[in-house]
């Protein structure tokens, strides 16, 4: 390697994202006077959203840090909890994590999910106009300047997927109150209100219910109850609800 470099050490959590042979030690990068460390950062694979505390010859720098020649950087990951100041916390899934978004919202989290794929400029713009923190498997779309938060979403499995989410962010929950169709709110509803939705079995049987004021979406204890009972057992042991779709 010609011209100026720093050296780069990052921390075991983020090795995912950088080669084999950078994971050991500190690697070698070149700069030229102008870039910033983030810049830097992203060059070698790692997006920021998932880089916490950066030091450069042992001192914190921010991002926007111009390494020098020789300097010799450490990059963290996020701390846990990741706080989001600036606007309520809430979340924009991708159309890969659909299963995740729908055990969010069961979990009273607010949510929105985009079921097609609208592409990575949209998605990168909407969570920047609704103060979303996008979460995500593609780290070229959490490297999005436009991006207003986002965090990669390191499993491919949606139990591991939504057990990560919660740590990483600890979101307040509040199971059984939104649409886990549309992130609506739900609101207790009558058996009339929703009988247009009611099979015979269920209008015999079931007497509770709850619509969301969005789409219009009946929900009740139904056969899948014990399945999602477990799911919030889990994760909001002392959260009561009645209402299940």
């Amino acid at each position: 390697m010609n011209g100026a470099e720093i050296h780069v050490e990052f921390a075991p959590e983020l090795h995912l994202f950088v080669p084999q042979a950078r994971r050991a030690g500190a690697t070698r990068a070149a700069v030229d006077g102008v870039s910033t460390l983030g810049h830097v950062v992203e060059s070698l694979g790692v997006p920021l959203t998932e880089v916490g505390t950066l030091t450069a010859d042992g001192r914190p720098v921010p991002p926007a840090h111009i390494p020098a020649a020789g300097e010799s950087v450490t990059v963290g990951p996020v701390e846990r909890p990741q706080r989001v100041p600036g606007a309520p916390l809430r979340f924009l899934l991708d159309v890969h994590l659909g299963t995740l978004a729908r055990r969010l919202r069961l979990l009273g989290v607010d949510t929105a999910y985009e079921s097609t794929d609208i592409g990575d400029p949209a998605l990168a713009a909407r969570s920047a106009a609704e103060r979303r923190v996008l979460l995500s498997r593609d780290r070229g779309l959490l490297r999005r300047r436009e991006l207003w938060a986002g965090a990669f979403v390191y499993s491919t499995r949606p139990d591991d997927q939504l057990r990560d989410v919660l740590d990483r962010f600890a979101p307040e929950l509040r199971p059984w109150t939104r649409c886990t169709a549309c992130n609506g709110l739900l609101r207790p509803a009558t058996k009339e209100e929703v009988a247009d939705q009611l099979q015979h079995g269920t209008r015999r049987t079931y007497d509770v219910f709850a619509q969301c004021a969005q789409c219009g979406r009946a929900y009740w204890r139904g056969a899948h109850h014990e399945q999602l009972e477990a799911i919030v057992s889990e994760y909001a042991p002392d959260g009561r609800g009645e209402l299940r779709d």
